[in-house]
């Protein structure tokens, strides 16, 4: 799957299992792809290597709430109105909150 935010894309990959939730980027240097975590509303960057962007997104991909270059160690609170998660490499994008995310 891609990421797509005006004409920049990135490679997604949802996390589907347990496993995959569970680990996200833990532990990973070199962060260079984008994860997709459905049904999340809230995440921890516990045992985290590096710095990450995090986006809160609706079901139709509007974007809720944003966080950018968030360090390893912290939590991010459930956010209101987000079913969808998703984590990428530090200021990969220059993102407007109520702007939609393309998910191909």
């Amino acid at each position: 799957m891609k990421l797509r935010y005006q004409n920049k894309e990135i490679n997604l990959t949802e996390c589907k299992t347990f496993y995959s939730r569970f680990k996200g980027f833990m532990g990973k240097r070199n962060i260079n792809s984008a994860l997709l975590f459905n049904h999340c509303n809230s995440v921890h960057t516990f045992f985290m290597k590096e710095n990450i962007d995090i986006i809160f997104c609706n079901e139709e991909n509007i974007i809720v709430s944003y966080f950018k270059n968030i360090s390893p160690n912290k939590v991010i609170l459930p956010q209101k109105k987000a079913t969808k998660t998703i984590e990428l490499p530090p200021n990969y994008y220059q993102l407007k909150i109520g702007q939609r995310l393309e998910i191909k």
